[in-house]
């Protein structure tokens, strides 16, 4: 399957693009950034203008994909989305009747989206989750309000007195714990599963803005077996397949789930191997064709991504002299909105610990750097 091409589809496809290539093929990537990193991994790139603000759009982005499609000196495979659908099922559903998914198909996304559905699926299967409703509590105190198929926690904000039911939000209980993911491939006859570690960054605006990630994390093995098990569980019921995360808070020493992302998500960065070993199971499990049977070799190092933010302000880009631990790369002139994401850094060390401590030191340094070189 060597050099064959795929299509990729994300608000920022660098990492899928990256993986695809480690594993041999030629990406060819629809995203909203066009970060010179993914410019470097894609055999071809189509930048959707304004995907961030508005979500992705039908016409645009089946204009791009078939544009992509049409340079490739052979045909694409199929189609594999990351983040950006979690709340379109009806786009999912326009681009699987145009292209081969390599992945959740719209109903699996609506139904891990829906919160009604999903949340009484958990109550079957026995698996704990915070209390949840659509309507407002009557004492806000405690509680969350989230968009229903948001992802990222950018969405996530704190109810009060003035909240309101709206439409496409729902209520979730506040938990406090560790919150420890579990990713993988799902939907295969050997799943590759493994937990991360993750962090937010709050902002004013955003309280519960997603971070960062680390492998390796210090997990007992009975909370381990835990985790895993229900993650296999949900994603069984689901019908899961392919590149998948499943977000929980571990609250008394129980963890409870609070979201499935059935895509490729943020832990692809810290999980993916030097040959691509996720993005080649995927594509193995969307096929329904064979795995290979070598193990990769266990990591002996934990690595670490954390997400830099703009929140010293608005800026337009100069020409950075980038780390090369650093990824997410703008072009020279890109205006970046005062929060909005600005790059992220990776860093490896012996435990998580310490490569979550040196990825946070690690952005600060970015930070410096970038705003050093701002244009005027």
């Amino acid at each position: 399957m060597a050099g064959e091409a795929v299509l990729i589809a994300a608000f920022s496809g660098r990492a899928l693009a990256q993986s695809a290539r480690r594993a041999g093929y030629e990406p060819l990537v629809a995203d909203a950034f066009g970060d010179l990193d993914t410019q470097e991994a894609a055999a071809a790139i189509r930048i959707i203008d304004g995907a961030m603000a508005t979500g992705f759009r039908t016409k645009p982005l089946i204009a791009a994909l078939d544009a992509l499609a049409s340079s490739s000196s052979t045909p694409p495979i199929g189609l594999v989305l990351g983040s950006g659908f979690e709340d379109k099922p009806r786009l999912i559903a326009a681009l699987g009747r145009r292209y081969r998914l390599l992945g959740n198909d719209a109903a699996t996304f609506k139904a891990c989206k829906d919160p009604s559905g999903f949340f009484a699926k958990l109550d079957e299967l026995g698996i704990a989750h915070p209390m949840t409703q659509s309507f407002p509590p009557a004492n806000p105190d405690g509680w969350l309000t989230k968009r229903t198929g948001g992802s990222g926690g950018r969405h996530i904000r704190i109810c009060d007195a003035a909240v309101t039911e709206r439409r496409r939000r729902y209520f979730q209980k506040q938990l406090s714990g560790d919150r420890l993911s579990v990713g993988g491939v799902f939907g295969s006859e050997r799943a590759h599963l493994a937990l991360t570690r993750q962090w937010i960054t709050p902002s004013p605006e955003q309280p519960f803005r997603f971070g960062g990630a680390v492998s390796m994390p210090d997990v007992a093995p009975e909370l381990r077996r835990k985790l895993e098990s229900a993650a296999l569980s949900v994603a069984s019921a689901f019908g899961i397949v392919g590149m998948a995360s499943f977000d929980f808070v571990v609250s008394d020493r129980t963890p409870h789930l609070l979201e499935v992302n059935p895509r490729p998500g943020a832990s692809l960065d810290v999980l993916d191997d030097d040959v691509g070993l996720l993005f080649r199971a995927h594509l193995a499990a969307c096929l329904g064709k064979a795995q290979s049977t070598d193990r990769p070799e266990p990591s002996q190092t934990a690595c670490a991504m954390a997400i830099l933010h703009a929140d010293r302000g608005s800026l337009i880009l100069g020409t950075t002299p980038w780390p090369s631990w650093s990824a997410d790369r703008g072009p020279a002139g890109t205006l970046i909105p005062k929060g909005a994401p600005l790059a992220s850094v990776f860093a490896e060390a012996a435990t998580a610990d310490a490569a979550e401590a040196l990825a946070r030191a690690r952005l600060a340094e970015l930070e410096d750097l970038i705003y050093e070189h701002t244009q005027s």
